[in-house]
């Protein structure tokens, strides 16, 4: 495996892969060797991925996939074994920033859907891909977090709950894979300029923000065989910078 293609040969499964740091990391790890499975609601999105990734001479294979049609997980997981056998790695980016307001004001639909999107399904992914990530030599995964996850943060309602929750699933599971060869870890990417970012905070200058591809190195590194992390949260930007 050469230093320039330090994710050759592996099979990587990634959510919300058709813009922002999903697109960004789709297209690093393509970039690091690596073929994508990428995932997102729409089609023609995702295609344009795709071209990206054929260009850098890897390959992908598309999967529209909303994160809220939990039958259509074991159905992708059955696909993945038929082709593949294995996943190299999980990165379970997909998500939503759902309704910003007072906790008491938050409408049921707006809650359900929030934890739905960002962090039930997640649990369904794992429960999906679980046993295709144990059979593959060293399998890595991230969790996408936020800061929201931890503070006070007023009116960020159930994302920041969706988020403190994604990080004690990724923990508990990590502590059950201690005795394997899978590295679960959770990623903070900090503010990004992504339209998640642009629609929490409209006020914000965006051009004062790293971009996804400037933190997709650090998705890389996690995806590598030498990670040395399990059961941590990293902060993207200074994760990469040290």
């Amino acid at each position: 495996m050469g230093a320039e293609k330090p994710l050759n040969g592996k099979i990587i499964l990634l959510t919300g892969a058709s813009r922002g740091i999903g697109r960004a990391a789709s297209i690093a790890c393509a970039k690091a060797g690596a073929e994508l499975i990428i995932t997102g609601r729409t089609t023609g999105a995702l295609e344009e991925v795709d071209d990206e990734i054929k260009n850098l001479g890897s390959k992908s294979t598309i999967v529209e996939l909303d994160s809220r049609d939990l039958a259509a997980l074991p159905r992708l997981a059955k696909e993945i074994h038929s082709k593949w056998g294995r996943l190299d790695g999980f990165v379970a980016n997909a998500g939503q920033l759902g309704q910003m307001s007072p906790m008491p004001h938050i409408e049921p639909e707006a809650w359900d859907d929030t934890i739905l999107v960002n962090l039930t399904s997640v649990w369904h992914q794992i429960r999906n891909f679980d046993s295709l990530l144990r059979t593959a030599p060293a399998a890595r995964v991230i969790l996408m977090s936020s800061a929201a996850a931890v503070g006070p943060r007023a009116y960020w309602g159930a994302y920041a709950v969706s988020k403190a929750g994604i990080e004690a699933m990724g923990r508990a599971w990590a502590a059950e894979s201690e005795k394997t060869k899978m590295r679960i870890n959770m990623i903070d990417p900090g503010g990004t300029r992504t339209k998640m970012r642009a629609d929490a905070f409209p006020g914000e200058n965006p051009m004062t923000l790293p971009t996804p591809e400037d933190i997709a190195p650090a998705f890389v590194a996690l995806m590598r065989d030498d990670c040395p992390h399990h059961g941590e949260l990293i902060k993207a930007r200074s994760y990469i910078s040290s």
